[in-house]
């Protein structure tokens, strides 16, 4: 059922040209004469006591297996999160039986390689124990040399219950306690994941379900060889500033059997540059280095909205003296990084952004979580279409939460492409963490195999150590008492400085490293890596969330110079949800509303909040006042993200009482792993909240922002450009509820507004605005304006500022819309041409189950006529269209 609510995607990858061969490069397998042997398909599945035995696919995990099989229904199904929860705490055993060719057979050296094991297990080949894993994010070899058969060969993998584990080495840790033991009782989770080098999401979260998995996660195979073979192999291209040149390094990482000599040629042909090198190996593992000079200039890689994304392929031949050969391609791009921490005129503390390509860049963006429970569900469409979802609404950085996965290699390439900037947290979040010389060693082994993975990508433009683990011993989340704190701050600088932070400086010198989020930076380094308060808005960055505070109140939010969480919660469309639900589930009180709420007081809050502006739904029939509910969260999460944001893009130029600078927005959160109420803009399936389309605007590249401040109305214009100075005029309109003919409109003098920068474009007196205007209040009217070039070409989207709560709306009628859907002519759009008596706000509309996405949606309707167009992800008709449209404007909901 997952995998058909995603196949819409297929639309997106349309859109990428050469996509398979640009990324087919990345997946080559070594060769030197390497005989691979795949052990991907069909396995044998059993759990402890064999009363399920079934066939199972690797790489994969049970859930997905059993519910393939058909001895489980859909997890994801109403309360199967907690009927299902006995499959986690069972330990299970993967068999498989394979041959070896006798040729294979003959050679000096056998590995069996697990590119990923779910999460704890014990290994074993015709009987004999060859090794065990304890951590997800790490890649095993393990050597079987001697151990192959003639003929059938016995695998197996015995996997240990990860809730059971976690169990027993945080009992086994009996000298101090490494907190939190469990999750809120509202998450309905497990214990102890901070024991195991896991997805710590994967024992619940605020937004997600507990599902600790089990399994081989990724692929299998058998890798036998006479001389040597290659790990992996990194492409690093560095700027040599006092040449003005620029260089690619490039490191290969052998395990030689037996020693060899030979040549390495690089070569990138598009920039005619290549060079030979000497290569001389010596039996065991080793790293060798090759810097190719390029000979002319190259095209640079720039986020989106701020240049091209150029990649270049980059060839890797080893030849060996012995006819041995390895041949790769890597798509390489050049660019610079750096994370900016200086003094601010005027202001105590350092400034925090980013400088790509010697250019300051503003990022915007939100923070990505796993996109499914089960890893072995996730596919290249759910992936591509996310990304594109945030491309297209003008996002350039996504931040990689550390509670989750290292995302797939094909995420990152795509992120290369697209131009969207990755913040990567290493997987630590909300929790201290043990220091036990095994658990440091194999934290070790996963962050140089994570950077060396990863640090070819030119996405990737900065490493955290973990996620809000400073903020929780600094602001003591844990109840640690002052004598106990010393020995917590050891382990933390233990953990993320003296092992993770020193492991990616001599893995990676081409990006920044800050140890946690939020942080100081280079301030929590001189206060010994835990500050005093590392939610100080004059240095690094913040999260900030406040639920009951009223959000529209701008005033109240830290003026930040990098804000990479905030956010406020939503539930997804009664389409999402109803694919995981029955009609007797369908009501803000029920039993399933309560269990797929893992916030606490998270329901009550979304409503509590609405209502500070809104007249909460009425309706007499429980369906649609369920659907109306919906609506009105998403109405409050999209209007209060908006207010955030806005504030934090036109506090990039200001510095107030000592703050502000903000040069970066990354709203809490993208994505999400269920169908349930999250933080998220766009739901699980793929589909808009009001929020995503809202924010194809508040992240233009040209913004008109508003604000009330002191009794006058103020308006910025804010610009990403790095050169180009904008001339614009600021128009602005007052509207009655009443009417569709504007009241008056004001239009400014020409101002220029600066590039990289916010520009107050228009300031006026709003009882002056309303007494000039006349036949205005607040409560009858409302502003609406944007930014036009002198010429009186349209530059920023259209933007309004309400001047009282819409529930004291003085005039607002329902507005009687109707609609009409017309085929364009182009392959699945379609016009939805809208009708209405009178003006309406938070125009919504909503297709069900038809996937795809309008070019505008939830908007203020300001005339009887607007038309909007609707892309389709599957053949439909404009009739099946018109029959599941539905149509909401906030007059409506009571």
């Amino acid at each position: 059922m997952n995998r058909v609510v995603w196949s819409f995607a297929c639309f997106y990858l349309l859109e990428v040209p050469f996509l398979d061969s640009a990324l087919a490069s990345e997946v080559k397998r070594p060769s030197l004469g390497v005989d691979i042997i795949s052990l991907n398909g069909k396995w044998q599945l059993m759990n402890s006591n064999s009363s399920v035995s079934l066939s199972a696919e690797v790489p994969g995990c049970v859930h997905t297996t059993l519910q393939r099989q058909g001895f489980i229904s859909d997890p994801y199904y109403r309360f199967n999160d907690l009927a299902y929860r006995w499959i986690s705490l069972d330990n299970w055993t993967y068999t498989t039986l394979f041959s070896v060719p006798t040729h294979v057979r003959g050679k000096g050296k056998a590995v069996l390689v697990f590119e990923g094991v779910d999460t704890v297990s014990t290994i074993s080949l015709n009987g004999v124990t060859i090794g065990k894993t304890d951590n997800m994010f790490r890649r095993y070899d393990f050597e079987v040399t001697g151990l192959l058969k003639d003929e059938e060969n016995v695998l197996q993998v015995w996997v240990m219950s990860a809730v059971t584990y976690a169990s027993q080495r945080s009992h086994a840790h009996t000298e101090y306690r490494v907190p939190p033991d469990c999750p809120p009782p509202v998450q309905k989770g497990e214990c102890h994941v901070n024991f195991i080098r896991k997805a710590q999401s994967s024992f619940s979260w605020d937004w997600g379900p507990s599902f600790p998995t089990l399994g081989i996660w990724k692929g299998v195979r058998l890798e036998v060889f006479n001389t040597s073979r290659v790990l992996s192999y990194t492409t690093s291209p560095k700027y040599d500033s006092e040449h003005s040149s620029w260089n690619v390094e490039v490191e290969l990482f052998f395990d030689v059997f037996v020693a060899s000599k030979g040549l390495v040629h690089l070569s990138i042909p598009l920039l005619q540059s290549e060079a030979e090198f000497q290569l001389s190996l010596t039996p065991g593992q080793s790293k060798k280095s090759f810097v190719l000079q390029l000979n002319q200039s190259v095209s640079l890689w720039w986020p989106f909205g701020h240049g091209e994304q150029f990649l270049y392929y980059l060839t890797i031949d080893v030849n060996l003296e012995g006819g041995e050969t390895f041949n790769a391609d890597r798509m390489v791009a050049f660019r610079t990084v750096e994370l900016v921490q200086e003094p601010i005129p005027s202001s105590p503390g350092l400034s925090f952004y980013f400088r790509i390509n010697g250019k300051p860049i503003f990022l915007k963006g939100s923070n990505w979580i796993p996109v499914h429970a089960f890893q072995d569900q996730v596919t290249t469409d759910m992936i591509t279409i996310l990304l594109r979802s945030a491309q297209k609404a003008n996002m350039n950085a996504l931040r990689v939460w550390g509670g989750g996965v290292y995302e797939q290699d094909i995420f990152y390439s795509l992120c290369d492409m697209y131009g969207i900037m990755i913040w990567q947290d290493f997987m630590f979040a909300c929790a201290l963490y043990p220091t036990e010389k095994d658990f440091i060693q194999t934290v070790r082994e996963e962050v140089t195999q994570q950077v060396r993975r990863l640090k070819s990508h030119p996405s990737v433009v900065i490493w955290s150590g973990n996620n809000e683990n400073e903020a929780a011993i600094a602001t003591d989340w844990f109840n640690i008492s002052v004598a106990a704190r010393p020995l917590y701050v050891k382990d933390y600088v233990n953990l993320y400085v003296e092992n993770i932070r020193d492991i990616v400086l001599q893995e990676d010198s081409t990006r920044p490293f800050l140890v946690s989020s939020p942080t100081n930076g280079v301030e929590s380094e001189k206060e010994g890596w835990v500050a005093k308060d590392p939610y100080d808005p004059h240095y690094g960055d913040t999260h900030y969330y406040s639920y009951y505070k009223d959000c529209w109140d701008w005033t109240a939010f830290p003026r930040t110079r990098f804000a990479s969480e905030y956010g406020f919660q939503s539930w997804p469309s009664l389409s999402t949800l109803s694919k995981v639900s029955v009609s007797s589930d369908w009501d803000f009180s029920s039993n399933f509303s309560a269990h797929r709420q893992h916030h606490e007081d998270g329901n009550q809050q979304m409503l509590k909040q609405a209502e500070l502006h809104y007249i909460l739904p009425n309706s007499t029939d429980p369906v649609q006042k369920y659907r109306d509910t919906i609506y009105i969260t998403q109405v409050m999460q999209a209007q209060c993200v908006k207010i955030q944001t806005e504030f934090y893009r036109h506090s990039r130029s200001d510095i107030i009482e000592g703050k502000g600078h903000t040069m970066g927005t990354l709203y809490w959160q993208l994505n999400d792993i269920w169908q349930g109420p999250s933080w998220s803009s766009v739901e699980f399936g793929g589909k808009w909240k009001m929020l995503h389309y809202w924010a194809t605007d508040f992240y233009a590249p040209i913004l008109s922002a508003g604000v009330e401040d002191k009794g006058d109305l103020l308006i910025y214009g804010v610009s990403d450009s790095h050169s180009e100075k904008h001339n614009v005029k600021t128009k602005v309109r007052l509207h009655s509820w009443s009417s569709f003919n504007a009241v008056c409109s004001l239009e400014s003098n020409v101002t220029k507004i600066k590039a990289g920068g916010s520009t107050l474009v228009f300031q006026h007196s709003i009882s002056a605005l309303l007494t000039q205007c006349g036949n205005c209040t607040r409560r009858s009217c409302i502003v609406a304006f944007h930014l036009s070039s002198p010429e009186g070409q349209l530059i920023s989207p259209h933007n309004h500022i309400f001047l009282s709560s819409p529930r004291y709306a003085e005039g607002l009628q329902k507005p009687n819309i109707t609609f009409t859907v017309k085929d364009t002519g182009i392959v699945q759009n379609f016009f939805v041409t809208l009708h209405c008596s009178f003006p309406a706000v938070y125009v919504w509309l909503d297709v069900d189950n038809i996937p795809g996405h309008f070019d505008v949606n939830g908007f203020l309707m300001l005339s009887k006529k607007s038309t909007v167009l609707f892309g389709a992800w599957r053949p439909t008709t404009a009739e099946e269209i018109t029959a599941n449209l539905h149509i909401t404007s906030l007059r409506d909901v009571y």
